[in-house]
């Protein structure tokens, strides 16, 4: 491990798990519908990650909930063009959620630092739109897409077959010249597995580092929290710190989480118990 991640005008420590906020600027994403959809709304909202500590901040225009549907390129950058904006000197990091070659390349253009693409960056254009910049890029494990991914997914051996996956793309990206500093990757929990693929993944997490690359998991609130504890999902806090310490312990080292100041503080005590720097 390099010790480092190089995010855009960022070199971002990895000796601690750091916090990335989740800026939701979506009418229909599952955790926090439209409460954030205005762009006043979603910078007073990342302002407030900020102060609660959060490392990075991750701004989605595009919900990949289960059985969302897409949203088109000029709808999705009117909701985060103005926000990531707003956002370049907050002090972190900015990662924009999108799997759009064009959302990319104006988003990197606004001042973003990272692209986290649910796609690992398969798209046409996608790759090149990335290459070039500074930006540190986030390679998502998914099988299907967010329409179907759902359906009834199947796996050998999920925790092989993932791992396969992040390793071919992240040599696809250092192949068009993508430094190896600017690469995480993230086995994607909910993204076409089962609650025990999921529960599968995060048990075995360590098994799926390859090469240099830090680790990005993202399980708040969702349904395999629900699954084990039958929590709504405005209800699924505890559950949500239980999952990203479990990921902690298990090597992940940036966790992207809705809940900041209750998540920082768990790893606070975490680190203490630890011995790990905070």
């Amino acid at each position: 491990m390099s010790g480092y991640l190089d995010c855009g005008r960022f070199r971002l420590t990895l000796q601690r798990p750091l916090v990335m906020g989740v800026v939701n600027v979506t009418p229909d994403s599952f955790s926090d519908g439209a409460q954030h959809f205005r762009t006043a709304e979603a910078i007073a909202h990342a302002r407030r990650l900020v102060d609660e500590g959060a490392d990075i901040l991750d701004v989605g225009g595009e919900s990949t909930r289960p059985g969302a549907q897409a949203v088109p390129v000029d709808e999705e950058l009117q909701r985060v063009v103005p926000v990531v904006e707003a956002l370049r000197d907050c002090g972190v990091p900015v990662s924009v959620d999108t799997c759009k070659p064009a959302v990319m390349a104006a988003v990197l253009q606004a001042g973003a630092d990272m692209i986290n693409d649910i796609m690992g960056f398969q798209a046409p254009g996608a790759t090149e739109a990335v290459a070039d910049a500074a930006c540190a890029v986030c390679v998502m494990h998914m099988r299907g897409e967010p329409r179907t991914m759902q359906d009834a997914p199947v796996y050998d051996d999920v925790v092989g077959e993932v791992g396969g996956y992040l390793a071919d793309r992240a040599a696809a990206l250092r192949g068009r010249g993508v430094a190896p500093t600017r690469i995480v990757l993230d086995p994607g929990f909910g993204f076409g597995k089962t609650v025990q693929h999921n529960y599968t993944l995060l048990a075995r997490l360590r098994e799926l580092k390859t090469g240099d690359y830090p680790l990005l998991v993202g399980m708040s609130r969702k349904s395999m929290i629900g699954a084990v504890t039958g929590r709504t999902v405005d209800r699924r806090l505890g559950g949500s710190i239980a999952a990203a310490l479990a990921g902690a312990a298990r090597g992940a080292h940036i966790l992207r989480v809705h809940d900041v100041a209750d998540t920082v503080d768990a790893l606070k005590v975490w680190a203490m118990v630890e011995g790990v720097r905070a």
